[in-house]
């Protein structure tokens, strides 16, 4: 019962935080939605996400206020002689932005900062062996997300992953996911779900659909889902996102429980894309 109070009140946050966004009278959210979109904004998306022009009007509409707003409130950070392009700006937010589309939203909220490498760079990363012996080294990422506010990305991998929109690899759908996944508080693999129903059947095959990938891991099977969410539930939700928007056929074919939850939640159904 208290669970349940908890979502309802959380849901009811999110309403809240969206009107205010939305509808605050002169915000600079709805001056910058308000202004027109650039041309060459346009041109960023046609080039660098092939779906854009498989979009509805009134989705690649709705895409290009989310783009203007996002790319008002969030600030973008070059690191290592990484510039900061309309290229990069654009195509990092029409990304990160397909994950709104057609539903309530708060434009990742808590997100205040991108920081985007040329290429993989290294972060530091700490392993805990048996024996509780801990060993610190640098490993070599394309992304990550954080709860303090932050996203890192890898231009490179970010640029490959936006046009070859069909491999079920994207590192921006991914991070982005994990920012989705943190609104709830802490990264366990379930978001705020649009219905406080829908958690049971969420929990019943998510956990199902984790629990048969760590299995065909152990067993050196591979399958339509990257092995990387086998790692964790917060892990198997960003994968299972980014298969769901790249191989939504695949998915709907070999994972159709885990195709309809994902559909129920973001509101769209990417196979239309194709």
């Amino acid at each position: 019962m208290i669970t349940a109070v908890y979502f309802v009140v959380a849901a009811v946050f999110v309403g809240l935080m969206v009107w205010w966004l939305l509808f605050k009278p002169g915000s600079e959210y709805r001056k910058a939605v308000q202004k027109p979109f650039p041309a060459e904004w346009q041109t960023i998306l046609f080039r660098n996400l092939p779906i854009y022009r498989n979009l509805s009007k009134e989705q690649q509409s709705e895409l290009q206020d989310l783009i203007k707003a996002f790319l008002h409130q969030k600030n973008f950070v070059g690191c290592d002689g990484q510039l900061i392009t309309d290229e990069v700006r654009v195509t990092i937010a029409a990304e990160a932005c397909l994950l709104l589309l057609n539903r309530p939203h708060t434009l990742y909220r808590q997100l205040k900062y991108i920081y985007v490498y040329p290429s993989a760079y290294l972060a530091p990363h700490t392993e805990v062996a048996e024996g509780g012996v801990v060993t610190h080294r640098k490993q070599g990422r394309s992304g990550e997300s954080w709860q303090n506010g932050k996203v890192i990305l890898s231009w490179d991998d970010v640029a490959h992953g936006a046009r070859n929109f069909s491999d079920g690899q994207n590192v921006v759908l991914h991070e982005f996911a994990h920012q989705l996944d943190q609104e709830s508080g802490t990264a366990n693999g379930a978001p705020l779900l649009n219905q406080v129903s829908s958690y049971q059947s969420w929990a019943r095959v998510l956990s199902r659909e984790f629990e048969e990938l760590q299995d065909d891991l152990m067993r050196g099977h591979r399958g339509l889902l990257d092995h990387y969410g086998a790692t964790n539930p917060a892990e198997f939700f960003a994968v299972a996102t980014e298969t769901f928007y790249e191989r939504p056929d695949k998915m709907m074919q070999e994972h159709p429980e885990l195709f309809e939850q994902l559909m129920a939640y973001f509101q769209v159904d990417p196979r239309k894309w194709q």
